[in-house]
């Protein structure tokens, strides 16, 4: 430039430095904010004046309302705008007022973020998953979770809704520029201001009267103490005994006397206890004796049982399978309620565990042992069918409280067990013997056949290898079904059992009904086993007849196809 050439003269010197200071006031860059000086307001447009721009920078009038400055702005005043482009294609200056009210915003709750500070807002408007929070300062909207709305469940927040208060910036999305705040929090650290102070009048040793049962935990129990704090009783410091859940002990809504045991000023926290409010009751437990007699409370009442007191602080285990002899599956809610007071035999007592289990069954007579006394095996008794399954039935004898099993293999000598058992229904009256006794596993056998005359005893005077005659009741594959005479019994020849000769062990030479000879070839009545066989029998005569007639050729009448082949290995015998 001109100016330049000689930088020696004094005025061009002052010229230089001048020009300098002009220029470095002005620094303008796009996507800085920048201020500028209201010149002209029209209907539609507010024009500004901002140094070192070579034009006017035009701000729509609609921009300016809906940020709520329209009525504000007056000439001369200035105004924050984002400089957005020096030059568009019109080359025109193109800015953004909002935009800039929302940098601005973002950067003061950044701000209050880094130094923890609260920030004033309102609620506008409800969303999914919590409300809509419009910073009161700026303008910039943020989300309000609705789990940090209160620290309590609302189910109406219109009260809240639109007016001005505290919130606490939670957490800032710096690259999507999103803000979550919580009234929430807010409210939390009042309490906590005043919890601390109720903390303070809590010394351990304490106690604490009439606190209510508040909720529970897989590791204690919450009661409220006079509506301003919440303890805690560990599940350990429930009671002297063994407790899996405090259910087993307390009830929603109770009321309970408690002894504070621990203060923690730091967390705010009041541990307390149920079982130091009275003496350790094991160690007088040497005061109590298996096997005897005692007379305890039922306390609670559980799906497995119930607990039950025999004093105030030593709770035992009355489980189900303790509470009658002859119930199966046996329900606690159905033969008991809290404050029952029931007759009760120590079973054992754990001192390790600190825990003691009691019967109630024990102290009734056992019906199974009445039972045995009054109707020994092989007693025949008078009894009911009172339920039936698909293999047994089962038997109420006559006064006793006591249920009987019956196979159906005990129905009957004759049939098929099963098809005997579907002849039964409930209320059938049906007389049975008495089979097998075990006490000890509650199990009483019966059967009914036992009554009855036993077909078997029609071989009671038979011996092995006999010949008997048979009819022929029916024919398979497998051989024929035959029945002696005389005999209610029906018994199987098996086919390898019919004919010596493999071609005449043949089923269906026989068309049913007719009678036939053979021979008893296995007999074991205790047992009850019986083999029949026709096979046998040919032995036996032809064994008889090689024996009779000796000489080659004596046999050739016989009816007996090998018998002269049989002689003359004889002879050679000899």
């Amino acid at each position: 430039m001109e100016i330049y050439k000689d930088l020696k003269n004094p005025d061009n010197q002052q010229f230089e430095k001048l020009l300098n200071s002009q220029l470095s006031k002005v620094n303008i860059e796009e996507g800085k904010i920048i201020e500028g000086k209201v010149n002209k307001i029209t209907e539609k447009y507010v024009f500004l004046h901002v140094d070192g721009l070579k034009s006017e920078p035009v701000l729509d009038i609609n921009e300016l309302k809906s940020m709520g400055l329209s009525e504000k702005i007056k000439v001369g005043e200035k105004i924050s705008v984002l400089l957005e482009k020096l030059e568009d294609k019109m080359g025109e200056v193109v800015v953004s007022a909002s935009k800039a009210q929302k940098i601005k915003g973002w950067d003061k709750l950044v701000e209050a973020y880094e130094k923890k500070e609260p920030i004033m807002g309102k609620i506008t408007s409800k969303c999914k998953g919590g409300c809509i929070v419009e910073h009161i300062e700026t303008g910039s909207l943020m989300f309000l979770p609705g789990s940090q709305i209160s620290d309590k469940p609302l189910k109406d927040i219109s009260h809240l809704m639109n007016e001005p208060q505290k919130f606490a910036l939670i957490k800032l999305d710096k690259v999507r520029g999103n803000a979550c705040v919580s009234r929430r929090e807010i409210i939390s650290s009042f309490k906590k201001e005043d919890k601390a102070k109720i903390v303070d009048k809590y010394k351990v040793g304490d106690i604490i009267k009439g606190a209510e049962v508040k909720g529970y935990s897989t590791f204690g129990c919450f009661f409220n103490v006079n509506g301003e704090i919440d303890v805690l009783v560990h599940l350990q410091e429930i009671s002297y005994s063994r407790v899996n859940h405090p259910d087993e002990i307390f009830n929603i809504g109770e009321k309970h006397d408690l002894k504070v045991i621990s203060v923690d000023k730091e967390k705010l926290q009041v541990g307390c206890s149920v079982k130091q409010m009275s003496p350790d009751p094991f160690e007088h437990i040497q005061n109590y004796e298996l096997n005897k007699i005692y007379k305890a409370k039922v306390s609670k009442i559980m799906d497995f049982g119930a607990f039950c007191e025999l004093e105030p602080g030593l709770t035992t285990l009355l489980h189900s399978s303790e509470l009658s002899w002859t119930k199966k599956n046996v329900s606690a809610k159905k033969m008991l309620k809290v404050g029952d007071e029931i007759d009760c035999v120590i079973t054992e007592i754990d001192k390790e565990k600190r825990r003691v289990a009691i019967s109630h069954k024990l102290t009734l007579e056992n019906p199974f042992e009445v039972f045995q006394k009054k109707y020994p095996v092989g007693t025949i008794v008078n009894g009911e069918v009172i339920n039936k399954n698909e293999y047994s039935l089962f038997v109420k004898v006559e006064d006793l409280n006591v249920d009987t099993f019956l196979h159906c293999n005990d129905l009957t000598y004759l049939n098929n067990g099963e098809e005997e058992l579907s002849k039964y229904k409930k209320g059938d009256k049906i007389q049975v013997k008495v089979l097998e006794i075990k006490i000890e596993e509650q199990k009483i056998r019966v059967g009914y056949k036992q009554t009855q005359k036993d077909p078997l005893n029609w071989f009671a005077d038979k011996k092995k290898n006999q010949t008997i005659t048979v009819k022929i009741i029916s024919t398979d594959n497998k051989g024929l079904t035959v029945r002696p005479e005389g005999c209610e019994m029906d018994f199987i020849i098996r086919k390898s059992q019919i004919a010596i000769n493999p071609a005449d062990a043949r089923p269906s030479r026989f068309t049913g009904g007719e009678k036939i000879d053979c021979a008893i070839s296995e007999i074991d009545i205790d047992k009850r086993k019986i083999s029949l066989s026709m096979k046998l029998l040919e032995e036996i005569e032809k064994k008889e007849a090689l024996d009779k007639y000796g000489a080659e050729g004596s046999g050739k009448n016989l009816p007996f196809s090998s018998l002269s082949e049989d002689l003359k290995k004889k002879e050679k015998k000899k």
